[in-house]
């Protein structure tokens, strides 16, 4: 099995960037840590739910830069995925044809 460094990174950088988000919005918010996660993997997905949204101006501001990071991550990495997938059953298919032959 081939490893991709590029996703690890991707999936190490999203886990700190969830980790130091849901601190920074437990602390600027008073939001709970686990409300803290919930509001960025749900703004990360593109879920926007918006039961829960920030009330404060730096709590916004920190809104706006982590949706294109987080978004930009999460895409990325469904892009690393679905690439792996495509290339794994178009490997095999190739390798069929080539038995026919």
């Amino acid at each position: 099995m081939k490893i991709h460094w590029h996703a690890i990174f991707v999936i190490v950088f999203f886990i700190l960037a969830i980790m130091i988000g849901t601190y920074a919005y437990h602390s600027i918010e008073g939001w709970r840590y686990l409300d803290s996660t919930y509001f960025l993997v749900i703004t990360a997905t593109t879920i926007g739910y918006g039961d829960i949204t920030p009330q404060t101006d730096l709590g916004k501001i920190i809104t706006i830069f982590y949706s294109f990071i987080g978004i930009a991550s999460v895409l990325y990495l469904v892009s690393l995925i679905s690439n792996s997938v495509f290339e794994k059953k178009f490997n095999k298919k190739i390798k069929k044809l080539k038995n026919k032959e």
